[in-house]
Order: C-alpha cells, then structure tokens, then sequence
C-alpha cells in the first residue's frame, strides 16, 4: 500500500512540475506586443512603404528570372549596355510606383486590423473585410514584383541571364536555365 502511495505522489508531482514548465515557456511573440502593427515589424513597415520586394518575386528570382535592382547592382558583371541599363532602371522606377501605394495601403490596413482587435471592436464581419482587403493588396503587390522580373528578362540574352543567375549564387542549380530555360528573351 505504501509503495502505491509512493508512485501516486509522484505522479502528482511529476504532473505538476510539468505544468509549471510548460507555464514557464516563453512565447516567440515576447516583445512584440509593444510594436505599433503587431503584425508587421519596424522593418517590414519601412520595406512596405518604400517599395522593397521583401522575398515576394523568389518565385522569379529563383527560376531564373533576374529582377531589375540586382541587375542595376550587378550592370557592369552582366555587360547590360547603355540601353539595357536604362531600361532596366526605368523598370524599376515603374515598380517603385506602382508598389509604394499599394505598399502604403497594405500598412494602413494593417493598422485598421490591429487597432480593431486592440478596441476590441472587431466583429467577424469587420474582420472578414479586414483580411479580404488585405489579400487582395498583398497579391496586387506580389504580382508588381514578379512583373518587374518577367519584364526584366525580356531586356537579357541567354548569356546574361546564366552571368546574373552566377553572379547571385543560383549556378549549377534550376535558376540557371540549364534545364528549363525562360521563354522570354529578346535575343
């Protein structure tokens, strides 16, 4: 009988040391509760409003489809002419127009959301509004930065491309064009 007390008290207390430690873990969020848009750190806000693609063209990028502010970066290494570059900075300049409003919008509303949960005003109507807006500007801004890859593809030859795939650390892999070469091309 004693024996069987014994195992049950420690049962009880394993059981409870496990909940203190499971109470004592820490969220990934710790510190995040005090930013302006919950979700969207300092970073991302300045990303946002001044037109930086924040990963959302890897889908081009990684295919082999470079992007206009690498190729400015990079104009020399991939012997762009004088034309090319031009266009090329003209591109970007396009997608900086295009992106930076809607970049704006995407903040605006992030805010809205946020400030709704942190009134406690919102509703799952609001809320339903809220994301649906989001996701509609998030693709908007999403299909700005690949456009400007597919257009920027289009100003390259062959031998560019594979020099900006190397040049950005994708040689040897699907980016290269080895297999699945990029339809568009001028040349």
């Amino acid at each position: 009988m004693f024996a069987r007390r014994a195992g049950a008290t420690t049962m009880v207390f394993t059981a409870l040391a496990l909940s203190g430690a499971a109470q004592a873990q820490t969220s990934p969020y710790v510190g995040q509760e005090k930013r302006e848009i919950k979700a969207l750190s300092a970073q991302e806000v300045d990303d946002l409003l001044n037109a930086r693609g924040m990963a959302l063209a890897k889908a081009a990028e990684l295919n082999g489809y470079p992007g206009p502010l690498h190729s400015i970066e990079l104009a020399d290494k991939l012997g762009l002419s004088l034309d090319q570059l031009r266009a090329v900075k003209d591109l970007k300049m396009s997608e900086e127009a295009l992106a930076k409003p809607l970049g704006a919008e995407i903040v605006a509303v992030e805010r809205d959301l946020d400030q709704a949960f942190a009134k406690h005003v919102i509703d799952r109507e609001r809320l339903r509004l809220l994301t649906g807006k989001l996701g509609e500007l998030q693709g908007r801004l999403r299909a700005i930065h690949l456009a400007a890859h597919l257009n920027t593809i289009a100003l390259f030859d062959a031998r560019q491309i594979a020099r900006y795939n190397e040049l950005r650390g994708y040689a040897g892999s699907a980016a290269t064009g080895e297999h699945n070469p990029p339809p568009s091309h001028n040349r």
